[in-house]
């Protein structure tokens, strides 16, 4: 069994999970792969979302053979064989946990924004991640999760070898694993797309889960609306969800408009997690009778940039940018222009075409590109290079220009979604530094 993403193995695992719906567990994630699994498993279920951050403790001179582990309210477990064995003493325990505990303390700040740990004691905890290889980590955090007074563990994963599925159904009460394929060899080979997950993600998910727990989010009010950008007016749709955290202003391309069903579609997902949306035309009728006016960047990026001065009067959320084809290229200049513009994200994009001004770009920047569109593909690694954000190409394998295979404006939609909320909704500065990173 193969999976298409996290998403895909996160849903596939919810379904083997519904028998646990009326336990009322609570569902934690291993960071940073399994938060997006566990995501969708807390989505089904409708239960809270959590991260389970644990530390192990190595054995001195052989830190990669733990001799236990530590979690959150300062939990302990360890392994008095391995201790006694290996003759740890007291202080030498006490000052590894010292420094590890340091680090998950911050880790935990990192990823939960603020937030207070879900209460998993005396009930049902479901610990997932996104796959086990040796399972050392899980068999971890199960123990962590038991020590805090849980009174039933179930470990959930996607996909992991025959033996360590074994071994953990002694650690956990209950093992849940959808595949356990004899001749594995790591869990990234079961993935279509096993692209790493950020730091920002992780909190992205958190956020999100935290948001819309116990409550219906009410439809987003849309209005129709004449946006002044400086030298012409133009047609608009303005989304504003109750308390967005954020606005996403949406820069079409070469021969689309703000009624683009792309567009509109990855607006719909960014309005269901909470932020708003403007879908407007950056060309008047007339002037889209002219071609080459689709590729006058200036101009493009010019309308932009005078539509964000008109939303910032009217909008005091953050401001982020989704351009295609063309379209990005002008979010990118305009982008370059207002260091106020909080994240950028471009889909099948030329960026190519910001030409000079990608280097003055500081907010942070996402280039989604399909793994079937070669040229735009080698275009985007070329302008990524120049960038000087913090910034991540994502490949949408299989995926053509414009993402109409089975699935893949949908992983287009996810990737936009976890960005900006990063970004917007989490209040994520842009960084003085770059770093920049490129996944597959």
């Amino acid at each position: 069994m193969r999976f298409t993403d996290r998403t895909d193995a996160g849903r596939r695992l919810a379904t083997a999970l519904q028998h646990l719906r009326g336990e009322q567990p609570v569902v934690l994630g291993l960071p940073r792969g399994g938060v997006p699994v566990a995501f969708e498993v807390a989505s089904a279920l409708g239960a809270p979302l959590d991260v389970i951050v644990v530390r192990k403790l190595g054995v001195p001179y052989q830190p990669e053979l733990a001799f236990g582990a530590i979690g959150e309210g300062g939990v302990r477990v360890l392994n008095e064989d391995i201790v006694r064995h290996c003759g740890i003493d007291p202080d030498h325990i006490a000052a590894v946990e010292r420094v590890e505990r340091q680090e998950l303390e911050r880790r935990a700040r990192r990823y939960r924004g603020g937030r207070p740990p879900a209460a998993g004691d005396a009930r049902t905890v479901i610990v997932v991640d996104d796959g086990i290889a040796t399972g050392a980590t899980a068999a971890a955090a199960c123990q962590v999760v038991r020590a805090r007074g849980a009174a039933h563990v179930v470990l959930a994963v996607p996909v992991g070898p025959p033996d360590a599925v074994h071994r953990l159904s002694g650690v956990a009460d209950e093992m849940v694993c959808l595949s356990a394929p004899p001749m594995f060899g790591s869990v990234g080979e079961w993935y279509v797309d096993f692209s790493q997950t950020t730091d920002e993600e992780v909190a992205a998910c958190l956020a999100r889960a935290a948001d819309s727990a116990g409550r219906v989010r009410p439809a987003p009010v849309t209005t129709e609306v004449e946006v002044d950008a400086g030298e012409v007016r133009l047609n608009g749709d303005l989304a504003r969800p109750e308390g967005a955290a954020g606005v996403v202003m949406f820069a079409h391309g070469s021969g689309s408009s703000r009624h683009s069903p792309r567009n509109r579609a990855v607006a719909t997902v960014l309005q269901e997690a909470g932020l708003g949306t403007l879908l407007f035309d950056l060309l008047t009728p007339a002037e889209e009778a002219d071609r080459d006016n689709v590729f006058d960047i200036g101009t493009l990026a010019r309308r932009l940039s005078g539509a964000t001065r008109w939303l910032r009067d009217r909008e005091p959320a953050p401001i982020g940018y989704f351009g295609a084809s063309t379209g990005a290229a002008a979010a990118l200049r305009a982008a370059a222009e207002d260091a106020d513009v909080g994240a950028v994200v471009s889909r099948g994009g030329r960026p190519d075409l910001a030409g000079p001004h990608l280097g003055d770009v500081r907010a942070p920047t996402l280039l989604i590109v399909g793994g079937d569109d070669t040229m735009v593909l080698e275009l985007n690694r070329a302008a990524q290079a120049r960038l000087r954000c913090e910034n991540r190409l994502e490949i949408v394998p299989g995926a053509t220009h414009l993402f109409e295979e089975p699935g893949a404006l949908d992983r287009v939609a996810d990737l936009a979604r976890s960005w900006f909320l990063a970004h917007l909704a989490a209040g994520s500065a842009p960084p003085t530094a770059a770093h920049p990173q490129s996944h597959r």
